[in-house]
């Protein structure tokens, strides 16, 4: 006795990218973030950091995952749109950013869209 089982699987997975191959049209999101804090500010490490040397740390913002549709690019700065409306602009020396899928990236940006409506009614 055979027993299969058919379910359409559609994974797909968010690509890292370089500024110069990000395009308009494109959808991109977070995936992190680099802030760069003086060192200072470790006085009670046990590490004696340089005063001049800033301490980078990476951490993944609130918006990670957050579909932007891009609008230009003129390195190292992308603008982007929001689903909700508006400009952002990220540096991509500060910021990691993924293309999304674009079928699945134009999925999300629609389903926001639609419900920030509906929220507004």
């Amino acid at each position: 006795m055979k027993a299969t089982t058919d379910t359409p699987s559609c994974t797909t997975v968010a690509a890292r990218i370089a500024g110069e191959d990000i395009k308009p049209g494109d959808y991109v999101s977070v995936l992190n973030e680099i802030v760069e804090l003086p060192s200072f500010l470790w006085s009670c490490s046990a590490a004696s950091l340089p005063v001049e040397d800033p301490v980078r740390i990476r951490y993944m913002p609130d918006e990670a995952g957050q579909p932007f549709k891009v609008v230009a690019v003129c390195l190292p700065f992308v603008y982007a749109k929001r689903p909700k409306g508006g400009i952002t602009t990220f540096d991509t020396r500060q910021h990691q950013l993924v293309r999304l899928d674009r079928r699945n990236g134009r999925s999300v940006w629609k389903q926001i869209k639609k419900s920030l409506r509906k929220k507004k009614k």
